[in-house]
């Protein structure tokens, strides 16, 4: 869009127009669970059923590539898809995808990629795919793949346990097959749910034990253990709770000896900023939590075009995790998103920073521009002029996934210029009262900006806000209750201290459960909760 202002000058914003949030999640969700789910013999690898890595411009499944991690199901790279069918359905939870799931988590996840028994129990495979043409039938490999480099793993390079990377994906899927046990009726066997959120909490533990080097540095999608804790605590697993935090200190206190905390694997590389910041934060580091913020918002931008708004600073994925191979600036890579945690945790701790906004909420959602109509999402997308398109494959577009699917949420503001605002929500003012409509995929959590007040719900979904500008009261109304979901428990975290602002309680019957209020919700209409101060 071309604008002219008043005194000549001319301005060109760039906007990308994508499906409602919802259909958009719908449709990846569904892609997923159908063009990317290997469901067929593979009795060497035995990597069904999954979700597998899928090559758009040839419309098939990735089963083979010189880089054993694109088709062996780990690495951001091979376990992308099957954790972005995963962390959609903490978002959007659908019983058919969730099924297909619980077949992978049981089968092929735990006990195939991950360790179930033994010494080294939880840990975590580098790829389920190796290259072995001497042990293996000659129909093995495809003959017109170059397997003669050094990413075509041998099984015990494949077997490896140490790539400390590799686990946060686990852990997630772990997470989140708890979380639909515990807060849904007959999604996953309700009665699973401690031994799900337990193997959850014990892959941060072998990570740290199994793959120690690696560990030392901030993972991708490592805000996934901090979550991890909190629901511990939350369940009143003081011990399991307590082991889970006790090894999280010590590596925020290496991180903390550290001028510059933020290293990875490879020197160059960018990714270990998320987790960096939420343990610092979390244990007080605040001086190691702002360098790091401080790094992240020098490379994540804030300007009017929708490939660069919220960008991270990601170059090479496109060797490890793309088809087309080129060192180029990656659009929407999965740092956007990961990197949009931090961002927004920040902002919600200071809602007077609305440039932090603006950044975090521009990583969040350039995290899903990149998913096609039909539910396609690649590693990224091209930004050479010359290219311009998103690349072939699949690959490691699930840790960003991850980074939305956490952090979703709606925001409702007063901007001392431009009034009052909704990030993700449709407004309306009417005399004291303001007024916002959910429009994200989730609808599952709202922040508030004039009260500091974050309000999030564990199941269900909320249909309307309404916050009284002069007594402060904030109405929601909960969507009806359906075969899946009977109960809501709800969240209520403040994490802005604001001068005159008490704290806030849920006015009626709700019980107090699990560090929430827990509702039964209503068939027939919605169920409208009370807050007060």
């Amino acid at each position: 869009m071309s604008i002219t202002y008043e005194d000549g000058l001319e301005q060109s914003i760039n906007y990308k127009i994508i499906e409602a949030e919802s259909d958009v999640i719908a449709s990846y969700g569904n892609f997923l669970i159908t063009k990317q789910w290997f469901n067929q013999a593979d009795p060497i690898f035995k990597r069904s059923p999954s979700a597998i890595t899928y090559d758009n411009e040839k419309q098939q499944q990735v089963t083979q590539d010189n880089r054993a991690w694109i088709a062996g199901l780990s690495d951001e790279g091979g376990a992308g898809s099957w954790l972005g069918a995963i962390m959609k359905q903490l978002v959007q939870p659908k019983k058919e995808e969730v099924d297909k799931l619980k077949q992978f988590v049981d089968s092929v996840m735990f006990g195939r990629i991950q360790l179930k028994n033994g010494p080294q129990k939880y840990g975590v495979k580098k790829s389920l795919f190796y290259y072995a043409p001497d042990s293996l039938p000659k129909d093995t490999y495809a003959a017109n793949i170059n397997f003669k480099t050094w990413s075509a793993w041998p099984k015990k390079e494949a077997d490896n346990l140490g790539r400390s990377y590799n686990y946060p994906h686990v852990a997630a899927a772990h997470w989140v097959m708890y979380r639909l046990a515990r807060n849904y009726s007959g999604l996953v066997e309700e009665q699973s749910w401690k031994q799900h959120l337990i193997d959850a909490a014990e892959t941060g533990m072998a990570m740290v034990n199994i793959a120690p080097y690696y560990a030392q540095f901030g993972q991708m999608e490592g805000t996934v253990f901090y979550l991890i804790l909190n629901d511990l605590k939350n369940e009143g697993l003081t011990e399991e709770a307590a082991r889970l935090e006790n090894e999280m200190k010590k590596r925020a206190n290496h991180w903390r000896s550290l001028q510059y905390p933020f290293g990875s694997e490879m020197p160059w590389d960018s990714t270990g900023q998320e987790e960096v910041y939420v343990w610092s934060s979390y244990f007080g580091y605040q001086d190691k939590a702002n360098v790091t913020l401080d790094a992240i918002l020098a490379y994540m931008p804030v300007v009017p075009h929708w490939a660069y708004n919220g960008n991270a600073r990601r170059y090479w994925d496109f060797l490890y995790g793309g088809k087309f191979s080129r060192i180029e600036r990656m659009i929407h890579h999965y740092g956007s998103a990961l990197n949009a945690i931090p961002v927004l945790m920040d902002y919600r701790k200071n809602p007077g920073d609305f440039y932090l906004l603006r950044a975090g909420y521009g990583g969040l959602l350039g995290s899903i521009s990149n998913i096609t109509q039909e539910g396609f999402a690649p590693a990224a997308f091209h930004a050479y002029p010359s290219t311009l398109k998103n690349d072939g494959i699949t690959g490691d577009y699930g840790s960003g996934f991850f980074g939305y699917a956490v952090n979703t949420s709606s925001y409702i503001l007063q901007h001392p210029e431009f009034g009052w605002l909704a990030f993700g929500g449709n407004l309306n003012k009417t005399g004291n009262n303001i007024n916002v409509k959910l429009t994200t995929a989730a609808k599952s959590s709202v922040y508030i900006a004039a009260v500091g007040l974050w309000i999030g719900l564990d199941a269900d979904t909320i249909d309307e806000v309404n916050y009284n500008t002069v007594n402060g009261e904030i109405r929601l109304k909960l969507s009806k209750a359906n075969e899946y979901t009977p109960n809501a428990l709800l969240r209520l975290l403040q994490p802005a201290k604001i001068n005159g602002v008490g704290s806030y309680a849920v006015k009626g019957n709700g019980v107090k459960k699990r560090g929430g209020y827990k509702f039964s919700l209503a068939k027939a209409h919605t169920t409208e909760i009370l807050l007060q101060r």
